[in-house]
């Protein structure tokens, strides 16, 4: 009797202990989406560069998509100045790098950003 005892409380505390573990699942975060990427990219350089050279001519100043890998969205601006800045927005994470690439020097490293504190928060 008392070994059957330790098996029904032993099979109670397993039972017990997955259920609690099944209640601290943490949702995923929110996946990244292509209108996502180029949102909050766009957002990011209207507000980190100067746009106002560009109102009398808008295209020599640009956001567009890049390239899409399985786990980043690649977008580019482009400045009046001739600049390329490349952002690589990881799907899942919305980590953004920055590398920026001046035609007449070398690539440089630039930074990077969360892209979630670039999207409109409705």
């Amino acid at each position: 009797m008392m070994k059957k005892s330790i098996v029904i409380a032993s099979a109670l505390i397993v039972l017990f202990i997955g259920s609690c573990n099944n209640r601290q699942t943490v949702a995923p975060p929110p996946a990244i989406t292509e209108d996502m990427a180029y949102e909050g990219v766009s957002n990011y350089c209207h507000s980190e560069y100067d746009w106002s050279i560009a109102k009398d001519n808008p295209s020599i100043m640009n956001v567009e998509m890049g390239e899409e890998t399985d786990s980043e969205y690649h977008v580019v601006f482009r400045s009046y100045t001739g600049a390329f800045v490349h952002f690589y927005v990881n799907k899942t994470s919305g980590n953004t790098r920055m590398v920026e690439s001046v035609p007449s020097l070398n690539v440089e490293e630039a930074g990077t950003f969360d892209l979630f504190d670039y999207l409109d928060k409705e």
